[in-house]
């Protein structure tokens, strides 16, 4: 028996966007995906794909939920297979992707960057210039 590999992700545009559960590498080919809304088994907008085998001796499949975010609902996907003593619960995190944090940080680093750049030549510039101009001392 093989432990089944899960994963949740968000697809689509916001407007009509779908959670993905992704369930895959488990054997024996007997499984249940169900999706829960605040502990309650949904039963609408869900569909799923057939149990697929993966070619390594191991199988997949894929149930989505459409979803539109509310404030304050949980989401989770509860498998259940026999590698399992009991049902495992995946809960959807609807904080920033992985991707989207990524992007800010980089964005951030870089716009600490250029402040440090642009501060460091405004320095230089300025110990620069104040050499150029010494009192000569001029004589009547």
């Amino acid at each position: 028996m093989v432990e089944p590999n899960v994963t949740l992700r968000l697809e689509g545009p916001s407007s009509d966007s779908s959670l993905v559960c992704s369930v895959h590498f488990f054997y024996p080919k007997h499984i249940r995906v169900t999706w829960l809304r605040n502990g309650e088994e949904v039963t609408s907008d869900v569909t799923s794909t057939d149990v697929l085998a993966n070619g390594l001796w191991s199988y997949q499949i894929q149930s989505y939920l459409k979803y539109t975010p509310t404030t304050g609902e949980r989401i989770t996907c509860m498998v259940e297979h026999i590698s399992q003593t009991e049902p495992r619960l995946y809960y959807w995190d609807p904080s920033l992707p992985k991707s989207e944090k990524n992007k800010i940080v980089i964005g951030a680093c870089g716009l600490l960057l250029g402040v440090v750049c642009v501060a460091a030549g405004l320095i230089y510039r300025k110990k620069s210039t104040a050499k150029a101009f010494v009192d000569i001392p001029v004589q009547f």
